[in-house]
């Protein structure tokens, strides 16, 4: 099919200029001088939408919408999203990991500007034809026809290098356990001995308070005993300086209390039993490890007294020595 000579005008021109400046500037300031990750992410995506107007002006407008629906608004956005997350604040750390790291980009980099260099001077520049001939069937066929004809083996090594290239990083991000996985059980049984060591509260944490002056999430909750827990306002709160008091809550309430008056505070001494509310006596802590003993005996099949036995005999023991001591 014979072809017509591309005329390119003034403005395409100063276009083409003005994008190849900001290209290259973009590129130096996100390689060289960024030096925070997310910039030169950022100095990506601007290279990429002009890269795509590049490519639209030079007559393959699929191109460009698929360079900024693919690379910009795809695969570079996802870049920026896990920048984010694992944070922007952060500047990279100029120590270098490697040694000798410095000389080798040097010599590497002087390399690659050769070949470049000589792949320029010894380049044949023929007369621009453009792409109306390619395009005659419309210029995603053009695209089409072109991949999957001249360029098949390029598109399957492609292919076949990038999922090299994804098995190669899931391969060295991999991480053999150091510890072994720790099991629900284990939580439990290492909250029950945190509380019979250490009387760490093994239940939900207490709610905030709610009175009748004032229901807020500041607000502390009390003990049976009207002492206002810490643990029932959240921990950002405290930080800031913004859990109230009760007295501020509730002067009614702090009056109750000092008096004794009502039902909570001094009036319940002696007269509420042991409970397991948050701040009130309860019952001595369990034996954990021997429980588990226990238990272990019974799996393996040994001739060992029941949890209620063991509980009766306790009793039949402390009565037998209050009686002593009588």
């Amino acid at each position: 099919m014979p072809t017509q000579p591309l005329e390119i005008s003034l403005g395409e021109t100063i276009i083409f200029a003005l994008m190849a400046v900001a290209m290259v500037a973009l590129a130096v300031y996100g390689l060289l001088i960024a030096r925070k990750a997310v910039y030169s992410v950022v100095s990506v995506i601007f290279i990429m939408v002009g890269l795509a107007v590049l490519y639209t002006a030079l007559e393959a407008p699929f191109m460009g919408v698929a360079q900024v629906v693919v690379y910009t608004g795809a695969i570079l956005m996802m870049f920026l999203f896990v920048l984010m997350l694992i944070g922007v604040d952060s500047s990279d750390s100029t120590h270098e990991t490697l040694k000798a790291q410095r000389p080798v980009a040097i010599v590497g980099g002087i390399g690659v500007a050769g070949i470049l260099i000589g792949v320029v001077l010894g380049a044949a520049n023929p007369a621009a034809v453009g792409l109306a001939a390619a395009n005659a069937n419309g210029n995603p066929v053009g695209v089409a026809q072109s991949i999957f004809t001249n360029h098949i083996l390029t598109l399957e090594l492609t292919g076949t290098l990038l999922i090299v290239a994804a098995l190669g990083a899931m391969t060295l991000t991999h991480r053999d356990r150091i510890h072994d996985p720790i099991t629900q059980e284990d939580r439990a049984h290492q909250g029950v001995r945190d509380f019979v060591t250490d009387g760490r509260h093994i239940g939900n944490k207490p709610n905030p308070g709610v009175y009748a002056e004032s229901n807020s999430s500041a607000n502390p909750g009390l003990t049976a005993y009207g002492q206002p827990l810490d643990l029932s306002v959240n921990r950002v709160l405290q930080v800031r300086g913004q859990m109230r008091t009760v007295g501020q809550i509730s002067p009614a309430t702090v009056e109750r209390i000092a008096t004794g008056t009502g039902v909570s505070g001094p009036s319940t001494y002696g007269v509420t039993g042991r409970a397991t509310l948050a701040g009130m006596p309860g019952e001595l802590a369990p034996d954990h490890d021997a429980a588990l003993a226990r238990l272990e005996q019974l799996e393996s099949g040994a001739d060992v007294p029941s949890a209620r036995e063991v509980a009766d005999a306790a009793e039949t023991t402390a009565e037998l020595t209050d009686k002593t001591e009588e």
